[in-house]
């Protein structure tokens, strides 16, 4: 199937990097499903859409992810648009610090953020795993270079880093299982991205400068660079790419 007359799916679809990808899909004409947990930041996202690409192919979905039932839900009304020819599990990013020092204080924050960060993407793929398209399909988890350098400090507790490890592991299994049906499986695993909601406002000057300085090219990423790499990924071109973690980083990760 060509770009422009498919079906894509992008969780965290409200906002910052998802929003840009929702908007790079609907530019070149696809359908999208943005899925979010807020009702209002996903109708805005459709309307922002809307005006910028003056296409209206955004279709809402409200649902939690962590929730088998909101995601058995949430599966079944996209199964009512047809085969999904792209999934990309964007949903995450959220970073929990410990209440306390206590055991218990962090098993909660480290069971919410590897819930966020991987077991969204579990879900969501696994209900929507009969749905995606053979061949053709395009399966896309949207990760961090936190999961190949390690998180520490008050922006990661560990847990957000740990969490997108998994994911690595686990799409690359997905990677040989959906081979042999046209299905490619990828992560990208971005650096530094401004204009994102993960750091709570935190992200001071002097973080930021220090996050730049990590580059080889000088600058922070944005979610357009995201959204362009995204882009590529799920093309048709790209069906001899698979299994692959992919780092946009500015180099502040080299490859290996």
């Amino acid at each position: 199937m060509t770009t422009g007359s498919r079906l894509a799916v992008v969780s965290g679809g409200g906002t910052g990097i998802g929003k840009q990808i929702a908007r790079m899909f609907a530019g070149q004409g696809d359908r999208v499903v943005i899925i979010g947990r807020r009702k209002e930041l996903l109708a805005q996202a459709r309307t922002e859409i809307h005006e910028a690409t003056g296409a209206d192919r955004v279709i809402p979905v409200s649902a939690d992810l962590t929730d088998p039932t909101q995601v058995r839900r949430a599966a079944a009304l996209i199964g009512r648009l047809g085969p999904v020819d792209v999934l990309v599990n964007n949903a995450g990013a959220i970073i929990t610090p410990p209440a306390d020092e206590s055991l218990e204080a962090l098993a909660i924050s480290w069971q919410r953020d590897l819930n966020t960060n991987l077991l969204t993407a579990v879900l969501l793929t696994h209900a929507l795993r009969q749905q995606l398209s053979r061949p053709g399909g395009r399966l896309i988890m949207v990760s961090s270079a936190a999961a190949q350098r390690g998180g520490a400090g008050q922006h990661s507790a560990g847990s957000y880093a740990a969490a997108k490890a998994a994911m690595h592991g686990w799409a690359l299994g997905l990677a040989r299982e959906l081979g042999t049906d046209g299905i490619t499986v990828n992560v990208l695993a971005p650096g530094y991205v401004r204009d994102t909601d993960i750091f709570h406002g935190q992200d001071t000057a002097d973080f930021v400068a220090t996050k730049v300085a990590d580059t080889l090219v000088g600058r922070a990423g944005t979610p357009a660079d995201v959204a362009a790499a995204i882009r590529y990924i799920a093309s048709p071109d790209a069906g001899y790419l698979t299994g692959q973690i992919i780092g946009l980083n500015g180099g502040a990760v080299l490859g290996r």
